[in-house]
């Protein structure tokens, strides 16, 4: 197995590239990247390209003698680069992948923000069947066209591809900056959204974590996934018949309730919360199709997420970096 993967130096692309490197299941396997703006560490089974997937002649020359591909590069609210990356970038990925004659599987990765995750309603679990409807911005609008053009590639060319669409990606300590009232917050809400910066500011002080609470009233139900549970749904996808032009959603058996993180992190940690009013709306991204096709199960929960970002303790040569804010 020759694997192209884009996006091999981001956070689910770092944990995919270790994890087929040291699992003798994959021991054949040799990985192509393609690089733009960083490297990856040299490695026999590993080739680097540099150059971006919106250039033709670059993607052309990383498909050569391919029989996998993974695509995960993406961009934030850039309309220039989300375009070039997302819409032209896998649109020649696509083509390449398509007239080749050793492509046999396509891989994306998707993301919620292609169903609005808890910026719109949804009166029962969002499926694979459910409504794409993005929230207002060009990341949502670019992860939509990304999986019409690859359902398109289906109809049009037969081709066997599948997408798996994740919600917020979760690795090491990220959860507990997401409930961070300081300027080192991870994610969102960003507070001055909900909140005035003398709040901010206290609760900050005060040391509480935010208990959110939804436009119903209730504690905000939100969909995560940690990012070794990602990658071994990708491992279960790849190279499996199963997953042949299909889309699944890849999430936690159960959204995280902010009243249970809250409750838990009060009596654990004597961690005290304070009640956020948020204009959002609690969603379910329902992974049973995953789970029953792809006999995958995620190992982490609302609890065991929480408590590992909690206990994780930084070395001193793995700086907190975020690359992007969600």
């Amino acid at each position: 197995m020759l694997l192209l993967v884009t996006g091999a130096t981001g956070k689910v692309g770092q944990v995919l590239l270790g994890r087929i490197l040291s699992d003798p299941r994959w021991a054949e396997t040799r990985i192509r990247a393609i690089c733009h703006n960083r490297t990856l560490p040299p490695h026999a089974r590993v080739e680097s390209i540099r150059g971006s997937i919106a250039d033709r002649d670059t993607v052309e020359a990383a498909m050569a003698g391919v029989t996998h591909v993974i695509h995960m590069a993406t961009v934030k609210e850039d309309p220039q680069q989300a375009m070039d990356v997302s819409v032209k970038g896998m649109f020649w990925l696509l083509e390449a992948f398509r007239s080749s004659t050793t492509a046999e599987q396509f891989m994306l990765i998707g993301g919620d923000c292609s169903v609005g995750h808890i910026s719109v309603a949804y009166d029962e679990p969002i499926t694979e069947t459910s409504p794409r409807r993005p929230y207002p911005g060009v990341y949502a609008l670019s992860k939509v066209l990304e999986e019409v053009m690859l359902e398109q590639y289906y109809i049009q060319y037969d081709i066997n591809g599948c997408c798996l669409r994740a919600p917020w990606i979760m690795e090491k300590d990220d959860f507990r900056y997401a409930l961070s009232f300081g300027a080192d917050q991870f994610g969102g809400p960003a507070w001055t959204e909900v909140i005035s910066t003398e709040e901010q500011a206290r609760y900050a002080g005060e040391g509480r974590v935010p208990l959110l609470i939804d436009s119903a009233g209730q504690p905000l139900r939100r969909s995560f996934i940690h990012v070794t549970d990602l990658v071994e749904a990708m491992l279960a996808a790849l190279d499996n018949p199963a997953a042949r032009q299909q889309l699944f959603n890849i999430a936690m058996n159960r959204p995280l309730d902010y009243g249970t993180v809250a409750a838990h992190l009060e009596r654990s940690r004597g961690l005290h919360s304070v009640r956020i009013e948020t204009p959002f709306h609690s969603n379910w991204l329902d992974n049973s199709k995953a789970r029953h096709a792809l006999n995958w199960e995620p190992a982490h929960d609302a609890i065991s997420l929480v408590d590992a970002a909690f206990a994780y303790q930084r070395a001193a040569d793995d700086p907190r970096k975020v690359w992007y804010v969600g």
